[in-house]
């Protein structure tokens, strides 16, 4: 999943995304554990996924922060 494709999602997709995305590894890490994986860099892409989310959803709160709130953390 590319950055232009997640920025243009509306953020209760993203979060949901995000869960699937996270469930996904927990699988890949449990079969890595218990049985061979077919392709091992599917892990790598998992996280890689997990936190191009994350950022996008930091950013969008950092947005909608409270001029305030930026105010206190410079």
């Amino acid at each position: 999943m590319k950055m232009k494709e997640i920025t243009a999602k509306e953020t209760d997709h993203i979060r949901h995304e995000l869960a699937e995305q996270q469930k996904h590894l927990f699988t890949l890490r449990t079969q890595s554990v218990t049985e061979k994986l077919e392709d091992p860099s599917q892990l790598r892409k998992a996280r890689k996924d997990i936190a191009r989310l994350k950022t996008v959803l930091r950013q969008r709160g950092l947005e909608t922060a409270p001029p305030a709130a930026k105010e206190q953390r410079s």
